[in-house]
């Protein structure tokens, strides 16, 4: 198969030199750095240059995990070109080795549908560990490979398999214990912090063509949970009940290649809150003096030496780095397109449908502080907390932030919801085309960012606000 130099328009089937699509192909290079960046992790994670970055996490694990990944998302969407690509990828990989992986893959990518599908649900769903969102918990069923097809996958596949399948679809279930079987398989806290990198880069970049795509009116709509017809899954898996015991804290953290870390005596939030948090990580993160050269050069910003997430980040230091740049650029750079505070509001209300209480903590305050130019801003102020206390589903008293709420869920949603009514919604608000283009990257960025930091540690209530 033949990849454009840039996979997300390939994904996306936009091209500059189109009549049709031209248009929105031209004004991802408004964003130059966040594009280029995109790429780079692309590269990073699929193509990664320092061997000890790579350890085990051989290309054919990384190819197959993408494949089950982007098949997790659907089938008439940039899912379905992704997935195409990436067990091409596998194949090519696998020829000689081990050629009855594909096919298997392929029969796990179809029972984890169809698990999915029978259960009538659309992800993200699972349980609030924070008591005051009990009421949100929308428990869901837990993927795990058959024995058969564990055989052919191997026991360190199976279990980044299966951590995929959380991530991608319950992100908020995420605890200590899912990490123990990655350890226990073998999997070191650099390939784990790669392997989460690589799920979470996969459901940003899914999400971006798709939103692209449809901008451009390329996208058919529809329901994109329709797959290759079974209506069941053909093994027994785990449903949600049978893993409370895991989920809860009753699995062994210790043994295999790390020791996950956990604290039973946290100081943990309650609920959603517009103030800072603290985050504390379950995978054992570099210490600040042992950060080389290049690590300490993929923090781009020395302070975040400081912080525990980026020197465990740090372990793939150019994945972080393109991460950094593609995230700098997305949220940053107001040459033009739409305002700092609406894009702030998209990482918000994506963090707030996704159950990320860190991240929507952060964007929540921010959206706040980039409001303050408003002649509401007490108003949007308020809004933002209804966003907290009420849920995605709030009113937020403006047409364009209801529009940008609502884009933001659909892209958030798995499979992706996103479809032209959204966009016309956002145009129908006074929002351009560039403008819009930042509220799909913004939101599409936040599914990358909420799954890593719902799936490498928690949140942790600061002293001055307990």
């Amino acid at each position: 198969m033949t990849v454009s130099n840039d996979l997300i328009d390939y994904l996306a089937e936009i091209d500059e030199d189109s009549e049709t699509t031209g248009t929105i192909a031209a004004l991802r290079h408004h964003r130059a750095q966040a594009r280029e960046n995109a790429q780079r992790s692309f590269t990073a994670l699929f193509e990664p240059a320092d061997p000890a970055v790579q350890g085990n996490f051989s290309n054919a694990e990384r190819y197959a995990v993408a494949a089950f990944v982007a098949g997790l998302h659907g089938g008439a969407t940039a899912a379905a070109r992704a997935t195409g690509v990436y067990a091409d990828m596998l194949a090519d990989e696998v020829e000689d080795t081990n050629p009855d992986l594909v096919a298997v893959l392929a029969a796990v990518v179809s029972d984890a549908r169809a698990l999915v599908n029978a259960s009538g649900l659309t992800g993200p769903y699972g349980d609030y560990r924070e008591p005051d969102l009990a009421g949100e918990s929308a428990p869901g069923p837990t993927f795990t490979v058959s024995g058969s097809e564990r055989r052919v996958l191997g026991d360190r596949l199976s279990a980044a398999v299966e951590f995929a399948h959380v991530l991608v679809l319950h992100p908020r279930d995420s605890r200590p214990e899912r990490l123990a079987p990655l350890a226990q398989a073998g999997w070191t806290p650099t390939e784990v912090v790669s392997l989460a990198q690589l799920i979470a880069f996969l459901t940003f970049q899914v999400r971006t063509a798709h939103g692209l795509g449809v901008a451009a009116r390329r996208i058919p709509v529809g329901d994109v949970r329709r797959f290759d017809g079974t209506t069941a899954p053909r093994h027994p898996h785990t449903d949600g009940a049978a893993a409370e015991g895991e989920k809860d804290g009753d699995g062994d953290l210790t043994g295999g290649a790390f020791d996950v870390l956990s604290y039973p005596d946290l100081a943990r939030p309650t609920r959603f809150v517009t103030h800072s948090l603290g985050w504390v990580p379950w995978v054992p993160p570099t210490a600040e003096a042992d950060l080389t050269d290049r690590q300490r050069e993929a923090l781009v910003d020395p302070l975040r030496a400081k912080s525990e997430y980026f020197r465990l980040l740090a372990r793939d230091p150019d994945a972080l780095e393109a991460r950094t740049l593609t995230d700098r650029d997305i949220f940053f750079n107001t040459t033009d397109g739409v305002g700092r505070a609406e894009r702030e509001l998209s990482a918000a209300v994506t963090s707030r449908f996704n159950g990320c209480v860190y991240c929507a903590s952060v964007h929540t305050g921010r959206a706040i502080k980039e409001s303050e130019h408003y002649g509401d801003a007490s108003d949007r102020a308020a809004a933002v907390q209804r966003l907290c206390d009420e849920g995605p589903g709030a009113d937020l008293g403006d047409p364009v932030w209801n529009a940008v709420r609502d884009a933001s869920v659909a892209l958030a949603a798995t499979p992706v919801r996103f479809s032209t009514p959204h966009v016309d919604a956002l145009r129908a608000a006074g929002l351009d085309d560039a403008s819009i283009l930042d509220v799909i990257n913004g939101a599409a960025f936040f599914n990358w960012a909420n799954r890593l930091m719902l799936s490498l540690g928690e949140p942790e209530l600061p002293e001055r606000f307990r």
